[in-house]
């Protein structure tokens, strides 16, 4: 099971940053390009790289227009533009690569963005309320009989009974539980805890939404009847 796209629970972003381009314009028929100021230009500000004659190569751009540029560089550099304007791209991680999430004109409106992405007030999406028409039969008996009991310590959660109605609650432990998190809080992999939930005769049905959740760093889970279904999840009739 990966961290993926497919995941219902996945929210928000990863690895958030912010990133300085320059809008480059070179053919009259070709679209601008955004590269980042080579890091011995870096310092200059917005008002002196901006509707500046450049030059640049497929991973950075050198203003050449009032700057010294030294001849190492400028043959690293075969294109020739004009640097329209500066852009505060907000970029962020997934699966392990770069993603585009949105473009700003200034570094404080960037910054902003990843504050308010970043959700530093509290753990959003942490706490998720889901239909328990996620769960089979099985399922259900199992998380109830976990309810009642101290919860085996290797299960990395712990079920409780939500008072006055049938809905359970789940506190998930060690999240997310990639292998690379398990191994530095609990010493196993992913794979192993699978494992050792299947040998407690976890039900199929409640170790695919479990495993989701805890994927996407979810804390608490809620299984309740009257709650709405989550789209991507199966759902049971029984």
């Amino acid at each position: 099971m990966s961290y993926s796209n497919n995941n219902p629970f996945v929210r928000g972003y990863d690895g958030l940053s912010v990133q300085r381009l320059l809008a480059i314009s070179y053919d009259d028929d070709c679209p601008l390009t955004y590269l980042p100021l080579h890091p011995s230009q870096s310092n200059l500000p917005d008002s002196q790289v901006e509707r500046r004659a450049c030059i640049f190569s497929d991973d950075f751009v050198l203003i050449t227009e009032d700057q010294v540029v030294p001849n190492e560089l400028q043959a690293q550099c075969r294109s020739h533009g004009l640097a329209r304007n500066v852009v505060y791209a907000v970029m962020a991680e997934e699966d392990g690569k770069p993603l585009h999430v949105g473009d700003t004109y200034s570094e404080e409106a960037a910054r902003e963005v990843v504050r308010r992405l970043r959700y530093e007030t509290g753990y959003y999406s942490r706490c998720w309320e889901i239909s328990s028409a996620h769960l089979d039969a099985d399922a259900h008996r199992f998380l109830a009989e976990l309810a009642d009991i101290a919860t085996p310590t290797l299960f990395l959660f712990v079920a409780f009974h939500i008072p006055y109605g049938p809905a359970i609650g789940l506190k998930l432990i060690a999240t997310p539980w990639t292998d690379e998190n398990l191994r530095a809080v609990e010493g196993i992999t992913a794979k192993r805890l699978m494992q050792e939930h299947r040998k407690k005769g976890m039900p199929e049905s409640l170790m695919h939404v479990l495993h989701l959740a805890a994927l996407a760093d979810v804390r608490m889970l809620v299984f309740d009847a009257d709650a709405q279904v989550l789209d991507g999840l199966p759902i049971y009739d029984d």
